[in-house]
């Protein structure tokens, strides 16, 4: 069976331990979730506490990618977790790791729907195009309608005035099918091309 041969404070993380085995770097580990194991330096690992260990070490890879992803930008917990699945992150170790984010206040999916509304409702983005990003980020169904919501409330964006909106750009569009379909010219392919002037 391998040996615990270090187990000592680690100098650039409050609170952890770095763990060697067999005279190589295990991993850095929380102080916290070894005190149960009973871990002796110099004596062997039994098979339970190493897979426990192993467990943890996955956990702790797990959190660090997911920090990394989330400093380039913020992203919703389910698609977070794909992505560190996607990286061969073993499933558990990166569930452990998002309720850990969460219970940091890292993850947070209402936060991160009403900025994400917000910066692109400023952009001119409707609301049933927020709506539906949303979701395909993983984002609670009710979450996203009300996060969208408040953010177009905020930009002074109401369903009167969408509605308003919508109706203006059929008119639009039904004023040029009108004009296309009388001029009589079948060979032009659909109804935004230019109407050419008839010879008088």
């Amino acid at each position: 069976m391998p040996i615990l041969t270090g187990l000592a404070p680690d100098p650039r993380q409050l609170g952890y331990r770095l763990v060697e085995v067999d005279r190589g770097r295990f991993a850095s580990l929380p102080g916290d979730a070894l005190a149960s194991l009973q871990l002796d330096v110099g004596r062997e690992i039994p098979p339970a506490v190493l897979a426990r260990l192993r467990e943890l070490a996955d956990i702790e890879a797990a959190c660090r990618a997911a920090l990394r992803t989330l400093t380039r930008r913020a992203r919703a917990r389910l698609e977070l977790g794909r992505k560190l699945i996607k990286k061969q992150h073993p499933p558990e170790a990166v569930e452990a790791a998002l309720q850990r984010l969460e219970a940091r206040g890292l993850i947070d999916d209402r936060r991160f729907a009403e900025q994400y509304a917000t910066v692109r409702a400023a952009r001119g983005q409707g609301p049933a195009r927020l709506v539906k990003d949303l979701r395909a980020q993983g984002v609670d169904p009710r979450v996203a309608e009300e996060s969208v919501r408040r953010a177009l409330e905020d930009e002074g964006f109401t369903p009167e005035i969408e509605g308003r909106a919508v109706a203006a750009k059929r008119a639009r569009q039904l004023g040029t099918f009108r004009l296309w379909s009388e001029s009589g010219d079948c060979s032009r392919s659909s109804p935004g091309e230019a109407i050419p002037e008839q010879p008088h």
